[in-house]
């Protein structure tokens, strides 16, 4: 029996995603997912394209050859990358400036008055365990170990660290801006709290947002838990540093619960 894959395969359009890991819509889902080791999934709304079995891909939408980025997703297929380097490369920003502009956001005015770099997305991320709410947690491999570690030294002296969130797409950014919009909230007011999508350190699979039980999510009073002292005293020797402390540059708020890891290994 082949061991079920823990890689999340990532092109501009489509990911890739270990079958094992995604949950059924609808009992016709619950089928193909039980024979399937890969499903192609949409980035934009999260629609499931095609299952890949081991007979073959079996389609899962009608006209999946005209399906933006296609082409390029079965490519991983055909190639996949070699396991010790499959986090190493970088997809170019794609639709960045447009996913901008549906919210107002000029690129380079943003970079500049930010001082935030444009982020790319891996080409591939690996399963870190899960985060708070039983989600896959997604981190570039020596993040992902990182962190791995961090919380189970947390865990020896009686600090539960969890994770609220990791690797986001850029898709993923957009849609946080376009549910915010939708209850009235004004772009700068979202630019305060959320980078642009395109610019979020957590599209690049080294970022995660942490959390402690019974503590409500990415909220300051984080500083206030045991979890955040402990962090403070120990993140930096395991790689992890806070981004975005009080009277940060980038014009963010004072975010305690967000840590980023420096070495990619």
């Amino acid at each position: 029996m082949q061991p079920r894959p823990r890689t999340l395969l990532n092109s501009a359009e489509i990911e890739l995603w270990p079958a094992w890991l995604l949950r059924a819509r609808a009992s016709a889902d619950a089928r193909v997912l039980a024979r399937s080791r890969r499903v192609l999934r949409r980035k934009r709304d999260g629609h499931y394209l095609a299952a890949v079995l081991d007979s073959g891909l079996m389609p899962l939408v009608p006209r999946l050859a005209r399906e933006p980025g296609i082409d390029e997703a079965l490519d991983l297929l055909d190639a996949p990358l070699p396991p010790s380097h499959a986090d190493a490369r970088t997809l170019p920003p794609s639709r960045v400036e447009a996913r901008l502009q549906s919210l107002g956001i000029d690129a380079d005015a943003y970079a500049r008055r930010s001082g935030l770099a444009l982020v790319p997305e891996p080409a591939a991320l690996t399963l870190a365990g899960v985060d708070r709410y039983r989600r896959p947690l997604w981190l570039r491999r020596g993040a992902g170990r990182a962190w791995q570690r961090m919380r189970e030294a947390a865990a020896g002296e009686g600090i539960v660290l969890e994770a609220i969130s990791g690797y986001r797409s850029h898709d993923y950014q957009l849609a946080i801006f376009e549910r915010k919009r939708a209850r009235g909230q004004a772009v700068d007011a979202i630019l305060a709290v959320n980078a642009a999508p395109g610019f979020s350190e957590h599209h690049g699979g080294l970022a995660l947002d942490i959390g402690a039980p019974g503590e409500p999510p990415a909220e300051e009073s984080f500083e206030q838990t045991d979890a955040f002292a402990w962090l403070t005293a120990h993140a930096a020797a395991h790689g992890f540093g806070m981004s975005y402390p009080r009277g940060n540059p980038h014009g963010i708020v004072y975010e305690p619960w967000h840590w980023r890891y420096a070495d990619t290994d």
